[in-house]
């Protein structure tokens, strides 16, 4: 098997596209977006981790206290668009997952087109992010999101 189509089997069951959002007030909207994509693994198997960084030849291995895991991560958009998501688009996902990346994808694609920098853009990508998988992982509520979109409107 080609370790690309593993690396995607891997990620069907290991891993997670996500986009989160922070306040901050240095943006028009007041929220920061930062989508991000992620590998989870016991410190056992850090060595998958370190192959899976090797093959996409960006981002990070981490190890996270929460869940005493080892995460690879990467976070810049230009490598999510430029190695991550071509990879997937490649080698689909399997499982549910597909759906996820689906969403995490045009996300991505619209904060190229840096319309996550307007009111309008940013209220699509929140009801988008909120379609996909961690809810309950969130640190707002997608309602409480949206009411500091409007609020840095007016």
């Amino acid at each position: 098997m080609e370790f690309s189509t593993y690396v995607t089997g891997f990620v069907d069951g290991e891993g997670s596209f996500l986009v989160s959002f922070n306040r901050n007030g240095k943006f028009v909207t007041g929220i920061e977006v930062r989508p991000s994509f992620t590998v989870s693994q016991h410190r056992r198997n850090l060595a998958i981790l370190k192959r899976i960084h090797e093959y996409f030849g960006c981002g990070s291995i981490r190890f996270d206290r929460h869940d005493q895991t080892y995460k690879y991560e990467v976070r810049s958009l230009d490598d999510l668009k430029k190695k991550i998501i071509p990879h997937f688009e490649k080698y689909p996902l399997q499982t549910s997952k597909v759906n996820d990346f689906k969403q995490f994808s045009a996300i991505c694609k619209t904060m190229k087109e840096n319309k996550h920098r307007s009111h309008a853009g940013i209220l699509e990508i929140i009801e988008q992010a909120y379609t996909m998988n961690n809810h309950g992982a969130r640190r707002y509520a997608k309602e409480d999101l949206l009411q500091m979109v409007r609020k840095m409107k007016v």
